[in-house]
């Protein structure tokens, strides 16, 4: 559906900006207007990672007058694969500070702000009421959900991304025109069960397949132009180079914005979204170990099990030595537990902790007790034991 622009345009383009945006001036659907309206804009984008480094660089070249980064991170080898608006000499300096030099030898006549605070609910209503668009790039549930949500409360538009391997997915939800993010998913999946891009990896170039939509839906809710994705999502499979587009419809019972809502504020997200499901925490209860204590067990000559839950690609890139390989999908489906011995002590771990905790509650089920996790995972282990391996 076509739209009315977002914002008034700004009074007048200098000289610099006439010579700057040319290619867009002499395009008649955007034009001098259209360009008044993105030099008056205010754009934030939640995240300067992989989906937010194709869209602020975007967005700073087309003329967007304001743009607001909320990141606290910082950069780290492993981001430099997708996330190209940072560079090698900022490894280890904030995301938010490297994303704002960037865009400043982009287009100097962009202003920034810097937001390098978690975005949680304490913030979230106050941050994005100074802004008139929200794009989200964020890889977690929670976070997605509270974006939803604040931009629902507050009447706001905002764009959606995700990426996963070589599969992405982009939208508009605007409640006052179309359909809601839990309109199309009312219920995260449970916890550990969609794999995070840490986790399970992603095409570094996708990104910006992603991102270019997002910024290109984020110029036309600006400026008024074309039909923006409110109410339709783009599924685009790489591998395949298949753009698909599938129909969203608002949800009259949505609990945020249906007839009779029953979400009327913000909630706790990593409650609603089980950081962690409170089985594995109850497993993990006196059943964890750290790094050291691991090494400990080793170098004493006990007798277990080593079981890595972790990816086979995972795996390659490195593992703790004496481990065999036993994905957690193998072991929630009950497929690997007639491979795990009933009279040896078992120890799990992954990357960081989370898929052997839930690895360790489907253990505990099954009555193998006699069963621990190493706390951290091989993050852990590379820091605490053998910092000559590498990371992911």
């Amino acid at each position: 559906m076509s739209l009315p622009p977002l914002v008034e345009p700004a009074a007048e383009l200098t000289r610099e900006e006439v010579m700057r945006y040319s290619r867009h001036l002499i395009i008649p659907d955007v034009a001098t207007a259209g360009q008044k309206r993105m030099k008056n804009a205010k754009v934030l984008a939640v995240g300067a990672g992989g989906l937010g480094s194709p869209t602020l660089m975007y967005l700073a070249a087309a003329g967007v007058g304001t743009l607001g980064i909320v990141d606290f991170d910082v950069v780290d080898e492993s981001n430099l694969q997708r996330q190209i608006i940072h560079g090698q000499s900022d490894v280890g300096t904030p995301k938010a500070e490297s994303a704002m030099r960037s865009i400043k030898e982009i287009n100097p006549l962009v202003t920034v702000n810097l937001h390098q605070d978690r975005l949680d609910s304490s913030n979230v209503m106050e941050l994005f009421a100074q802004y008139d668009l929200i794009v989200d790039g964020t890889d977690n549930f929670a976070t997605r959900y509270l974006v939803n949500d604040a931009c629902v409360l507050l009447g706001k538009p905002y764009v959606w991304g995700s990426i996963y391997r070589f599969d992405g997915q982009a939208s508009v939800f605007w409640a006052e025109h179309g359909p809601c993010y839990r309109c199309l998913y009312p219920e995260p999946p449970p916890p550990g069960m969609v794999p995070s891009c840490a986790e399970g990896g992603v095409l570094g170039v996708l990104c910006a397949s992603i991102g270019a939509i997002q910024t290109t839906e984020a110029i036309k809710l600006l400026t008024g132009i074309g039909e923006p994705l409110v109410g339709e999502l783009v599924v685009y499979d790489a591998l395949e180079m298949e753009y698909r587009k599938i129909r969203v419809r608002k949800d009259p019972e949505c609990p945020l914005c249906g007839k009779n809502p029953t979400i009327t504020g913000l909630i706790d997200y990593d409650a609603f979204c089980g950081v962690v499901s409170d089985e594995a925490v109850e497993a993990a209860a006196g059943s964890t170990i750290v790094a050291t204590e691991l090494k400990a067990k080793m170098d004493a000559g006990e007798d277990f099990l080593l079981v890595d839950v972790r990816e086979p690609a995972e795996f390659e890139i490195l593992q703790i030595p004496g481990a065999v390989l036993i994905p957690k999908g193998e072991i929630l489906n009950g497929s690997a537990l007639s491979q795990l011995p009933q009279d040896r002590e078992i120890v799990l771990y992954c990357k960081s902790g989370i898929r052997s905790a839930e690895s360790l509650a489907a253990l505990k089920a099954a009555g193998l007790a006699n069963s621990v996790h190493v706390q951290g995972g091989v993050l852990a282990w590379q820091a605490q034991v053998d910092p000559s391996l590498p990371t992911y």
